[in-house]
């Protein structure tokens, strides 16, 4: 059975994965930094978890999931997002207050509690941030989607996820209205800064960042 620690690594360790294309693998001073520890300190659980045959590891290499890593990290991944909708759908936290509880929930082993959690839910595709939701045999639901930054003026999308969950983005993005299928539209792009004038819910303009639009996701109707 995994301790807390080896289930944490394992989930930051597909996160980081999963959010660079193309790319399986990941440094250790990645993983210390993601994870808020010492490098040293993320070398031992790694060598930890190279003996258990979850990942794949050279000293001052990447280190990678192998397929049974992998299949306990999607399980953990999937407890978390499940234990996240329900909470939000079900308690009414809010989508900023969701994912601290979810970190403690996920840990929870009985499989037949988290199988009767998404029955309950009707088989949610997809968490309160927009995130996939694993299925029990590991497949991922699939939404395509690119940047608010992306979008040309005149372009209207909806809102389909959020790329930074910390607690004051997701406080500011509902200060604005802004929410999962939220709709919004670009007025315009500024060249210099790549700041955008955007339209929500097609009420008054507002002005927001590039770094703002870089964080939201969204997807054509």
């Amino acid at each position: 059975m995994l301790s807390y620690t080896e289930e944490n690594y394992l989930k930051a360790l597909l996160k980081i994965c999963s959010q660079c294309e193309g790319r399986a693998e990941a440094g250790t001073n990645e993983m210390a930094a993601y994870l808020g520890v010492k490098p040293a300190t993320a070398t031992d659980m790694f060598k930890k978890l190279k003996e258990k045959s979850l990942v794949s590891y050279q000293r001052y290499g990447k280190i990678s999931l192998t397929e049974i890593g992998k299949k306990n990290a999607l399980l953990i991944l999937r407890k978390h997002r499940l234990w996240e909708t329900f909470l939000y759908q079900k308690l009414d936290f809010s989508w900023d207050e969701v994912h601290e509880v979810a970190e403690q929930l996920e840990h929870i082993k009985s499989e037949k509690l988290v199988n009767k959690l998404e029955n309950f839910l009707n088989y949610p595709e997809f968490d309160p941030h927009g995130d996939p939701i694993p299925k029990a045999n590991g497949e991922m639901p699939e939404l395509s989607t690119r940047s608010l930054s992306e979008l040309k003026t005149g372009e209207t999308a909806r809102v389909a996820a959020v790329k930074d969950t910390s607690v004051l983005f997701l406080q500011y993005l509902k200060k604005l209205g802004i929410n999962i299928g939220t709709q919004i539209t670009v007025l315009e792009t500024v060249p210099f800064d790549g700041s955008l004038q955007i339209a929500i819910d097609q009420q008054e303009a507002r002005n927001v960042s590039m770094k703002f639009a870089e964080n939201l996701f969204v997807h054509k109707p």
